[in-house]
């Protein structure tokens, strides 16, 4: 997603530049919609990785695997 975004905010600036002004501000709507949902999935993704984490740390069977990789 974030390449798609910055493909559109090129696009949208070199439109801007050439004066095709409907071109740039369409490009640049596309550009902020990839850029939010890139966002939002590395906000998830953060998340996600929060919980695992957690739930690894408490987890009661820790020793266990320390045990069987060592």
């Amino acid at each position: 997603m974030f390449k798609w975004a910055v493909i559109c905010l090129v696009i949208s600036l070199i439109a801007g530049g050439l004066g095709l002004s409907n071109l740039s501000a369409f490009a640049k709507r596309l550009s902020l919609i990839f850029f939010a949902l890139f966002f939002l999935g590395f906000l998830a993704l953060l998340g996600f990785a929060y919980l695992v984490s957690s739930a690894v740390s408490h987890s009661e069977l820790l020793p266990a695997f320390v045990a069987i990789s060592a």
